[in-house]
């Protein structure tokens, strides 16, 4: 049996029939009825779009979210906070000169809530502002713009220590630190500078020779013959300043580079003239590529953030030492065992480590011979590296090392997935501490706010995914 194929020119009438010329759609064919759907259209019962009606939304900031939100809970956490620090830099009164300052409480909240929610941009937030009911109720009323919400995340790095210390010490209080492990563990995160960014000494001094020549010739206006309005020239200016700003920042960091690299490599060193602090790291799934190396260390009970640091190194063996005695400040108590990989072991980190009362926990390297015995001490070694070698042997250390991988990789893995640390948006090691302290906030709060809000057998019963 033979069917008849509709011609072009019904097809193009059905598809005006169907666009709302339902006047000259033409009849179908009798192979197109048999297969037609019994109802058209407008004959079924759907639930059709009304954009006319008056959508019920409550007419008050008050009313927009629920009670138990998150967003409302951290905005009651700021107003039991102590966010002096982050006024103090505020000079304009009530009745003197000068544009309002945006509260800094908003500015806190805001940022608190967008890291919990993974939000890392701050024109992101500032369109959020604008179109999510919770940040427009943590706004209140208050417009915003990026360029605000951007400073402000970068530009408190003392008021945000302050406020770690003090959710730590909220924390302390409700006896959700234990002070009897804590683990520290490095991750690298990639920083905003590409990898073509990077060029050695004579390059870069050629470059700020050319930079510096087209300052100059934008200065006496003999850049560009083309007429450009004012703002246009401000921007070229701007443009080229920077350019010359980051070259010699370049060339100051250039020293450091030259530092970490033998005497034989120190002329092939190089640094990004986009981020001229961050370094050329192996990154875990075994790439090289420009980061920053993130330590944080983490009291095992309920994996609270007790110590935070970022630099540009890319081993782990010197960050231990300076992470003791932030912890010791912040709370002022240490723990009884310090968990580490083996990329943080040296014999001067286990000797500072023994020398304030901590037991290191980390394991011990492979043995050349594999006939020795590697917790049995060798000639070598110090009273400190023996007894480690010794302690390593027991079955109670090597139960309690395992929580240092319970414990620091769920907190790097919470940090990238939950909290946004992929690919850091900002540049400088100052710049990328701000960004690691919102995120140890952040993540203690939310411990915290579970602990005030969760029933009262279960508040402590294990510890919080946040």
């Amino acid at each position: 049996m033979t069917t008849t194929k509709p011609s072009t020119e019904n097809k193009y009438k059905r598809a005006r029939a169907i666009s709302g010329c339902a006047e000259n759609a033409p009849a179908a064919t009798p192979s197109e009825a048999a297969t037609a759907p019994a109802l058209r259209r407008e004959h079924l019962r759907l639930r059709r779009v009304d954009r006319e009606r008056v959508a019920p939304i409550p007419a008050r900031l008050a009313e927009l979210l629920p009670a138990d939100h998150l967003a409302r809970l951290i905005w009651d956490a700021t107003v039991r906070l102590d966010l002096a620090a982050f006024y103090a830099p505020i000079v304009v009164v009530e009745g003197g000169p000068g544009q309002a300052a945006t509260d800094p409480q908003i500015l806190v909240a805001l940022w608190l809530y967008a890291t919990s929610q993974g939000v890392t941009s701050a024109r992101e937030l500032n369109d959020l502002c604008v179109e999510h009911l919770a940040y427009i109720w943590l706004c209140g009323g208050v417009s915003m713009n990026y360029h605000t919400l951007s400073d402000f995340r970068t530009q408190h790095l003392s008021a945000l220590d302050a406020l770690l210390t003090q959710v730590l010490g909220c924390l302390d209080y409700a006896g959700l630190i234990t002070y009897e492990h804590t683990a520290q563990d490095g991750m690298r995160v990639r920083a905003s500078a590409g990898a073509a960014s990077f060029r050695r000494e004579a390059t870069l001094e050629k470059c700020l020779t050319a930079a510096q020549a087209a300052v100059a010739a934008l200065t006496a206006g003999a850049a560009d013959t083309a007429p450009l309005s004012p703002g246009s020239q401000a921007a070229r200016a701007r443009a080229a300043t920077e350019r010359v700003a980051h070259l010699e920042a370049a060339l100051a960091e250039l020293s450091a580079a030259q530092a970490a690299k033998a005497v034989a490599k120190q002329a092939e060193a190089r640094v990004s003239t986009t981020d001229p602090a961050a370094r050329v790291m192996k990154m875990a799934d075994g790439g090289f590529r420009p980061a920053y190396n993130f330590e944080f260390a983490t009291d095992t009970a309920q994996r609270v953030i007790v110590g935070v640091d970022v630099t540009n190194a890319g081993s782990d063996k010197a960050e231990m030492g300076p992470m003791i005695p932030q912890e010791q400040e912040r709370c002022a108590r240490l723990p009884a065992d310090w968990l580490i990989d083996g990329g943080f072991v040296s014999q001067a980190a286990l000797e500072t480590a023994a020398d304030q009362g901590l037991r290191v926990l980390a394991p011990i390297p492979k043995p050349k011979d594999p006939t020795r015995d590697p917790a049995l001490p060798l000639a070598s070694d110090s009273p400190v590296i023996a007894a480690w070698r010794s302690r390593m042997a027991t079955d109670a250390a090597k139960a309690t090392y395992k929580l240092r991988a319970a414990t620091s990789e769920c907190v790097n893995a919470q940090a990238r997935s939950q909290h946004g640390l992929l690919q850091l948006r900002v540049r400088g090691l100052v710049k990328a501490l701000a960004v690691a302290l919102w995120i140890a906030i952040t993540h203690d709060l939310l411990i915290w706010l579970h602990h005030l809000t969760a029933p009262p057998s279960s508040a402590a019963a294990r510890p919080v995914a946040v």
